[in-house]
């Protein structure tokens, strides 16, 4: 991942980069609990995914990070990529350079919207709207 811009309180775009293919696209923000869950999934652009990011506090200084994502792969390049295990790869590395970004925060937000959303369906709740980078 190179980036994701957050547009409005739902609605980010990213930038991918995987194996050399860039891709850009928006996904919506399906839920949000900060601190908790944040859940996604592609409206727009060159890619089709969704997943969901957890947080689960073990203690004061520890916090497990879990991720599940779908995507569909493009073409024989991505397909192949896929089943070498490139992806997986890459997202794990995406994950320690979001922990090592966190840590270096000391914990701090962004500045970034930290308001929720209740689920499929629902709307924006809490928190001032705005976009941040990650």
């Amino acid at each position: 991942m190179e980036r994701i811009e957050q547009r409005t309180d739902t609605l980010t775009h990213w930038v991918t980069n995987v194996a050399g293919v860039r891709r850009e696209f928006d996904a919506t923000i399906t839920e949000q609990r900060p601190d908790e869950r944040v859940a996604w999934t592609t409206v727009d652009g060159e890619a089709k995914q969704a997943g969901v990011v957890t947080f689960h506090r073990i203690d004061d200084s520890t916090t497990k990070v879990m991720l599940q994502m779908e995507f569909e792969p493009e073409g024989l390049a991505e397909t192949v990529g896929d089943k070498l295990g490139v992806v997986k790869r890459r997202v794990s590395g995406d994950l320690h350079r979001f922990k090592d970004f966190i840590e270096q925060r000391g914990g701090r937000e962004t500045g970034a919207w930290r308001g929720g959303t209740a689920g499929p369906g629902g709307g924006a709740t809490g928190g001032p709207g705005g976009g941040g980078t990650i």
